[in-house]
């Protein structure tokens, strides 16, 4: 008999993550539920199960050491392996975000949250995903982190506003996950990041034209590639970003 599949989406309690999290599940897989707000975790458990998903709860602060140290253990002790961790939360910070007025305590929540949550989560993670014949590493991204769109002549209307928090915490993002990617070549851990797109969440205010679904779409291939597949590069549902 095959061994079920584990993975763990973070932010899986609404929007993008949600949709990450059904769309593995209904490959079989048994997917944690990672997020913060109890009420809003358990509900998404019970609406998960309701589809015939194999669904389970994992309380998760990706800005707390503690919290993702017992993250790892309870899926340690509810399930012994990870085989693929989704960092999908993430946050946009307070607004006004141009580098001449915002405040610098708003790019350190970004960060903290986007950057340092990443690494404080696949550090807590990757014993587990270590023990996995196949583990990936998905980390959702945007395109505005790309550093060649946000300096091209249409870099208005392909990133968006001028942003010296949200934007720059993709671009630290994508470095980073070149950097894990370069530390673990030589193992069998293919790590990635995806950008689902301009999708409608509270993230945005639901201005975005893709639905949650849409976007869940390029996390869900990342995080079935085969043994063969790319690592430490940057895509959407066209193929690769540039960095």
């Amino acid at each position: 008999m095959t061994e079920r599949t584990i993975a763990l989406v973070t932010g899986a309690n609404k929007g993008i993550g949600y949709e990450i999290a059904a769309g593995l599940g209904t490959l079989g897989w048994s997917v944690g539920v990672g997020a913060r707000d109890d009420q809003r975790r358990s509900a998404a458990v019970e609406k998960l199960r309701a589809a015939g998903i194999d669904a389970f709860a994992v309380p998760l602060d990706v800005t707390d050491d503690a919290s993702a140290t017992a993250a790892a253990r309870l899926i340690e002790e509810q399930v012994g392996r990870l085989d693929v961790l989704v960092n999908n939360a993430a946050i946009t910070g307070s607004m006004p975000q141009e580098p001449t007025r915002i405040d610098p305590a708003t790019i350190h929540t970004v960060v903290d949250t986007n950057v340092i949550g990443v690494i404080r989560v696949t550090n807590a993670m990757l014993p587990l995903l270590r023990r996995s014949a196949a583990p990936r590493i998905v980390n959702m991204s945007s395109s505005v982190g790309s550093l060649t769109r946000q300096s091209g002549p249409a870099a208005e209307q392909t990133t968006g506003p001028v942003s010296a928090a949200y934007a720059p915490s993709k671009t630290f993002l994508n470095a980073v996950t070149l950097q894990y990617a370069r530390e673990l070549s030589g193992t069998n851990i293919l790590i990635n990041t995806g950008c689902p797109g301009y999708v409608a969440t509270d993230l945005n205010g639901f201005r975005g034209v893709r639905t949650p679904e849409q976007g869940a779409a390029i996390a869900i291939k990342l995080a079935t590639l085969p043994d063969d597949g790319p690592t430490g590069q940057f895509f959407d549902d066209a193929g690769v970003v540039p960095w």
